[in-house]
């Protein structure tokens, strides 16, 4: 069924973001160092965890609401498949962003997960504003 994986992977990745919360706020809050942690809030690495942790949750988000529009209006949609593999993809921006951070990696996943959810968003847009009806089959 289209849109499953997309559901389960969105909670998932959502809860896993949560927790990197918990991180965060320790990291800020509570490790040694804390003070360096605080005065890095607009640049570093403080910055880019922030950014990797609101588009984890973001792009988690999409994906349940990708995912349970796609399993309610499952036959309507064209392509339903490929939207729903591009919004999986675009989950790979913001562990391109911690790959940045933790690993030095390139930012070439986090420009292939933006693309694909942007991708994934607007062709369901346009699916939907091509829809007779918006009422189930």
């Amino acid at each position: 069924m289209t849109g499953k994986n997309n559901l389960s992977a969105g909670f998932l990745f959502m809860g896993m973001f949560m927790v990197y919360g918990f991180l965060l706020i320790y990291l800020r809050d509570f490790a040694p160092g804390k003070e360096e942690w605080i005065a890095q809030y607009t640049t570093g690495k403080h910055f880019e965890s922030r950014l990797a942790h609101v588009h984890g949750n973001l792009f988690a988000f999409l994906n349940i609401v990708i995912g349970y529009l796609l399993v309610y209006f499952n036959d309507r949609i064209r392509n339903m498949k490929t939207i729903s593999w591009l919004a999986l993809a675009g989950m790979l921006m913001p562990l391109g962003i911690l790959a940045e951070i933790y690993f030095g990696a390139s930012p070439i996943f986090v420009l292939i997960g933006a693309i694909a959810m942007t991708t994934a968003v607007i062709w369901l847009g346009v699916s939907f504003y091509s829809m007779r009806k918006i009422s189930p089959s």
